[in-house]
């Protein structure tokens, strides 16, 4: 029997290096460093059993499922991926795996983003290079409020940071009660007087039926001229054509953005040349430490499938 594996959108070109796939004795591994999508992904995954799915870059419907056969595992990196659908993958005998992440990276990039609005330190590393000196005022962190929309495991990391620089951190969700607030390092509020009082606001929710399109036009506007939105959990959760209006209109001073409506974002896409903004091609997980464990698993995970006794499975 062959064993046929595509490991998809590795645009690093970096998959390869961070687990043994040797040790797995497929008969062919082929890494795809371009981002495929209708005819063309499923054009270079015919014929393979197994797939590995970086995170939520490439969507699997049940239209996906009944064009490649041959699939028998798909692979997952963490354990939740709303751009799979389950039951279709149920439906047409395809085992789903996860693997295992964690949460620091994403948070670590969010203070990045954070401070790269409050203290622009790539502008200031353009500007000295083309000779200039201090032609700007740079904003604070101690005393100002940081304002969660989103308290779990990413958002109590990101509130620790918070209080390390002497924030007030507030925190919202629909469910989150003030005894969770507190053991996740905040501290209750009502959603309007989040948006509306935050220095900074920074989302952590779950994307969810429930959950899109939850930040909408009435919550930006809510927000101050100073403030700031933060986004490095999903571009769903917060109604598009509201940015598009908030960053245009120029209500928020501004606005950093780690995920897009549309990934890998095209070229001619709107936010690529928006003022007042801070974009990173979605690079919340992606560490060194996080793909080692990513891919790692991944293996792990194949070659459970391999002897008959498949791990971590989804659904």
């Amino acid at each position: 029997m062959t064993t046929r594996i595509a490991v998809l959108d590795d645009y690093q070109q970096i998959a390869a290096d961070y687990a043994d796939w040797k040790s797995l004795g497929a008969d062919s591994v082929d890494f795809v460093p371009e981002h495929l999508t209708g005819d063309d992904l499923v054009d270079r995954l015919a014929g393979c059993d197994i797939v590995v799915a970086m995170r939520e870059r490439t969507p699997f419907d049940r239209t996906v499922f009944e064009r490649l056969p041959a699939l028998r595992l798909l692979v997952t990196t963490g354990m939740r991926n709303a751009s799979i659908d389950l039951a279709a993958a149920a439906e047409h005998n395809v085992l789903v795996s996860g693997t295992r992440g964690l949460r620091t990276p994403t948070s670590e990039l969010t203070w990045a983003m954070i401070l790269g609005l409050i203290r622009p330190v790539g502008d200031y590393d353009i500007a000295m290079r083309a000779g200039g000196w201090q032609r700007t005022v740079g904003g604070d962190l101690a005393g100002r409020r940081l304002g969660l929309v989103g308290l779990g495991r990413q958002g109590a990391a990101v509130a620790a940071v918070g209080a390390a620089f002497g924030m007030d951190v507030v925190a919202w969700s629909p469910h989150l009660t003030e005894q969770r607030a507190a053991e996740g390092g905040a501290r209750l509020v009502e959603r309007a007087e989040l948006f509306a009082s935050a220095d900074i606001v920074s989302v952590h929710l779950v994307l969810a039926s429930t959950t899109r399109g939850i930040i909408g036009e009435s919550d930006l506007r809510a927000m101050r001229p100073e403030a700031h939105l933060v986004n490095t959990a999903r571009a769903g959760l917060i109604d598009q054509d509201a940015l598009r209006m908030a960053i245009e209109g120029e209500w928020l001073a501004g606005v950093a953005l780690d995920v897009f409506d549309l990934e890998p974002l095209p070229v001619d896409h709107w936010l690529r040349t928006a003022p007042r903004t801070l974009l990173s091609p979605h690079m919340g997980y992606v560490s060194d430490a996080n793909y080692r464990l990513f891919f790692g698993d991944v293996v792990a995970d194949i070659a459970a499938h391999l002897t008959g006794e498949p791990i971590r499975l989804l659904g």
